[in-house]
Order: C-alpha cells, then sequence, then structure tokens
C-alpha cells in the first residue's frame, strides 16, 4: 500500500536548478516523516533534508541554503527544489518516508550536474 515514486531528475550545468517530486501514498503522507536521501555510485547514501506533517525541516550542512524541502499535504506530494547546483550533487535522489524506525523508499531518480 506505500508508494514512494520520484520524478524531475535530469541533467542540469553547474550553478543550475532543478526541482525533484515524490507522490506519496496517502496511507501513510500525513503522518510519517518524509525526507530527500542520495546516493553517489560507490558511496553511502546520505541523508539531504527531511519535513515532518507540521513543517519542521532539517537540511544536510552540504545543501543548507540551496536546497529547499516542501510538502503539499493536500495532494501527498514532496519536493526538492535545488538551487546553485554543484557536480558533487551528482547522485541518485530517493525519497523516504519514516515512521519511528519503519522506512519506505522510493525507487530513485538520477540527478546530474555538469558542464
Amino acid at each position: 500500500q506505500v508508494q514512494l515514486v520520484e520524478s524531475g531528475g535530469g541533467l542540469v550545468q553547474p550553478g543550475g536548478s532543478l526541482r525533484l517530486s515524490c507522490a506519496a501514498s496517502r496511507s501513510i503522507f500525513s503522518m510519517y516523516i518524509m525526507g530527500w536521501y542520495r546516493q553517489a555510485p560507490g558511496k553511502q547514501r546520505e541523508l539531504v533534508a527531511t519535513a515532518t506533517t507540521g513543517g519542521t525541516t532539517n537540511y544536510a550542512d552540504s545543501v543548507k541554503g540551496r536546497f529547499t524541502i516542501s510538502r503539499d499535504n493536500a495532494k501527498n506530494t514532496l519536493f526538492l527544489q535545488m538551487n546553485s547546483l554543484k557536480p558533487e550533487d551528482t547522485a541518485v535522489y530517493y525519497c523516504n518516508a519514516r515512521l519511528l524506525y519503519v522506512n519506505y523508499w522510493g525507487q530513485g531518480t538520477q540527478v546530474t550536474v555538469s558542464s
């Protein structure tokens, strides 16, 4: 019943912008903490940003000031607005839903930042 589907990835030049979307299942969106993670080839998956239903957000230091996480509770959709993109932002980005220690993941969407 839990489905997380990411979209919006692609190829952008350094300094460019991109917005990712995550369509979530209504069964979990209202109570789960939603977030974005990313994983580059050969590296560990890392947290990018999270957002609670009440609007509390947090960001990894590496993206703070450049990325903005938001959620549309009416549409059960999570967003990640990425500005001032850098080559080191290149990774597969995953949507995540978490409640306590229960986690659900999307299939991921590729983001490539290159000139």
